[in-house]
């Protein structure tokens, strides 16, 4: 036992679905109240979607935080929102040491995709585990994970990440398209890989739940 709650396939299917709910929400919201979408205005859409989805992951993963009995709610959603900014910082200096531009004009666009990234990848972890770092390392750096939430925050945070290295593959190609500018190909592919995520850590849940009533 790691020392999580532990979910039901029903309570995992839930908290996913008001997740990317969150998102649908989030693209309908740019484009029918505001007719801005990632080509044409990557900043305000991206701003969009870090300020619709991201309280949205912070308030249903504090559920599922570790040791109930000594955090409380509120705490995990303190420790979940410092961890945003910090989670997007690190995101941010990533992206800039793998090639990501640097110029002023792109800044901006840079903190936005960051914060989204943020609220993927960081805050579901930070929400659930805290400071807790053996599972951080366990979840992150050995990829092991052992329960439905956990299964939750590793497969979803890989699918993003995975999903924006291949989102990154078009930018060098000389197509001259809109889209190709950073960063609105890779965002297109963290999004997608982290709905992808959804849908597979939801089999995961499936297989770690039957796995179980085996050994019982």
């Amino acid at each position: 036992m790691s020392g999580t709650n532990q979910i039901s396939f029903l309570q995992a299917f839930t908290a996913q679905l008001i997740c990317g709910l969150g998102l649908a929400v989030a693209f309908w919201v740019a484009r029918n109240f505001y007719s801005i979408d990632l080509i044409s205005d990557p900043c305000p859409t991206l701003r969009l979607l870090s300020i619709v989805e991201t309280p949205i992951v912070i308030l249903v993963y504090s559920w599922f935080r570790l040791n109930p009995q000594e955090c409380s709610y509120l705490k995990a959603v303190a420790r979940s929102i410092l961890a945003f900014p910090l989670g997007a910082l690190l995101i941010a200096l990533g992206a800039i040491a793998l090639g990501a531009p640097i110029h002023i004009e792109y800044l901006s666009k840079t903190i936005f995709y960051s914060l989204l990234m943020s609220s993927f990848t960081f805050v579901p972890a930070a929400a659930v585990f805290g400071t807790s770092w053996t599972h951080w390392q366990r979840i992150f750096a050995h990829t092991k994970p052992t329960e439905a939430i956990e299964y939750m925050i590793c497969i979803q945070a890989y699918g993003a990440v995975i999903g924006a290295w291949f989102g990154a593959w078009p930018m060098p190609l000389d197509w001259e398209r809109p889209w190709q500018e950073w960063p609105i190909c890779v965002s297109y592919g963290a999004i997608g890989g982290y709905l992808v995520g959804f849908v597979a850590s939801l089999g995961f849940v499936i297989a770690g739940h039957g796995h179980h009533l085996k050994k019982e």
